[in-house]
C-alpha cells in the first residue's frame, strides 16, 4: 500500500466555489481523504503551505498523439483521406504515447486528454480517453473508446470533393445512411437472439456503429457553423442517439436553440485568425454567453491547433472576455470530464477519485504562475 499526504495547501476542488486549507490524503492512487490536520501514519508527506492546490485539467477534445509534435502531412496519423466514412477506425491504434506534446502536455497541468480522428471524415472513427503518462496507450487509457468522431461543415466537402462530397446535404446523409443502416443492423442481431445462423453478416463499419446506436456511446458531432450544429442537433432527435457538439464556434448565435437541445458543448480553439469562413465568428465572448444560458461549456484547445499545455490560458482568455472564474476552472476540469463520461474518475478533488492534481505557486490563470509538479494516479510526472 502506497500513502502520499498533501499537507496544508490552499484547495481549488471544482466543486466548491471558494478555495479552502486542507489535506489530501492518497491511498493506492486514489484520494482516500481530504481534511485538516489528516494522520500522516507511514505516509509520504508533501509540505503546500502557501500553494494551490488544483485538479489535473482535462482537454474534451484535441488530436494530441495523432497530430502533434514534429508530425507535417506526412507524418499524421488523425485523418483518413482514403474514404470519407470509415467509423471502424479507433484512435488507440494510431496514438503515440512517446509524442513530446503528451509529455508537455503533463508539465502543463493537463493529466486526461480525450483525443481523436480529424475532421476531415463523415464519420472518422473513435476517440479514446487517457491519462498523459506512460508508455503504453492500453495502460494510459481509462476509456479506449468513448465517443464516435462525425464532422460537419468545410472539412469534409473539402477533403472529400473527389469522393462524393460537394455539400453540406451530402454529408449529412451520408451520415443518415450509416445510421439507418447501423439501426437495421442492430434489430437484426437483436432478433436473432443468439442464434448464428439467423445473424446478418458481419460489417465492420456497422458493427463499429452499434455503440451508437444503442445509446452506449455518443456522437462526436464537429460543427462550427450554426446552420452545422442545428443539423446535428436535428440527427440526434432524428434517431435518439447522444450526441455531444464540438467547436461550436456560433453557438453564441443560437443560444435558444441549445438551449432546447441540451446537448454538452465544447469550444473553441478561439486564439488565432479565422483560417475559414465558418470560423468568422469565432470570440472569446463565447463560451461565457453559452454558460450564463446554461448550457454545459467545456473550453478546448483542439491541439495541436493549440498548445494542450495552454489550456489554463484559454480558460482565462474566456474570463478575460466575461467568463465567471469559477465557471471557467469547470470548464477545464470537472465540465470536459462530464463531456467525456469519466468524471466519475478525473475532473475534481473528491473522495473516490483518481489522485491527478498539480500544485502551482499562484492562480492557475496567471502568466506569472508555475505550475510546481503533476501528479497522475497519486505519482509524480
Amino acid at each position: 500500500m502506497s500513502k502520499l499526504l498533501v499537507r496544508g495547501g490552499n484547495i481549488a476542488d471544482a466543486v466548491h466555489r471558494e478555495k479552502y486549507i486542507a489535506d489530501i490524503l492518497v491511498v493506492d492512487g486514489k484520494i482516500a481523504a481530504i481534511g485538516k490536520d489528516l494522520p500522516a501514519d507511514d505516509a509520504e508527506i508533501i509540505d503546500a503551505t502557501g500553494l494551490n492546490v488544483y485538479p489535473g485539467m482535462v482537454e474534451a477534445h484535441g488530436h494530441i498523439g495523432l497530430d502533434g509534435w514534429a508530425m507535417g502531412y506526412e507524418g499524421d496519423d488523425y485523418n483518413e483521406m482514403n474514404e470519407p466514412v470509415c467509423p471502424q477506425l479507433r484512435a488507440i491504434d494510431s496514438i503515440n504515447p512517446l509524442d513530446e506534446s503528451i509529455e508537455e502536455a503533463c508539465k502543463g497541468g493537463v493529466t486526461t486528454v480525450c483525443t481523436g480522428p480529424g475532421s476531415a471524415n463523415v464519420l472518422g472513427g473513435t476517440f479514446a480517453c487517457f491519462k498523459t503518462t506512460g508508455k503504453c496507450i492500453d495502460d494510459m487509457c481509462i476509456k479506449p473508446e468513448a465517443a464516435m468522431k462525425c464532422a460537419f461543415g468545410e472539412n469534409p466537402k473539402r477533403c472529400h470533393r473527389t469522393n462524393g462530397i460537394s455539400t453540406r446535404m451530402t454529408t449529412a446523409s451520408k451520415l443518415r445512411e450509416m445510421l439507418f443502416k447501423a439501426r437495421e443492423y442492430a434489430e437484426k442481431i437483436d432478433a436473432a437472439n443468439g442464434d448464428i445462423t439467423k445473424m446478418p453478416a458481419f460489417d465492420m463499419k456497422l458493427n463499429a456503429l452499434l455503440p451508437v446506436i444503442r445509446k452506449e456511446m455518443p456522437l462526436k458531432a464537429h460543427a462550427h457553423q450554426a446552420n452545422d450544429l442545428l443539423t446535428a442537433v436535428r440527427i440526434a432527435k432524428e434517431f435518439g442517439i447522444k450526441m455531444t457538439l464540438e467547436h461550436v464556434t456560433e453557438g453564441a448565435l443560437i443560444v435558444d436553440e441549445l438551449v432546447r437541445a441540451g446537448l454538452f458543448c465544447a469550444v473553441g480553439p478561439t486564439d488565432g485568425n479565422p483560417t475559414k469562413i465558418e470560423l468568422r465568428h469565432k470570440t472569446w465572448t463565447t463560451p461565457g454567453i453559452l454558460n450564463k444560458a446554461g448550457i454545459h461549456v467545456s473550453i478546448i484547445t483542439d491541439s495541436p491547433v493549440s498548445m494542450q499545455s495552454q489550456l489554463r490560458f484559454c480558460a482565462a482568455m474566456a474570463v478575460e472576455a466575461g467568463m465567471d472564474p469559477f465557471e471557467a476552472f469547470k470548464a477545464i476540469t470537472i465540465n470536459p470530464a462530464e463531456h467525456i463520461g469519466v468524471a466519475d474518475r478525473v475532473g475534481s478533488l473528491e473522495v473516490g477519485k483518481d489522485a491527478d492534481f498539480i500544485l502551482t505557486d499562484g492562480c492557475l490563470y496567471s502568466l506569472q504562475t508555475k505550475i510546481l509538479a503533476t501528479y497522475i494516479d497519486g505519482k509524480r510526472c
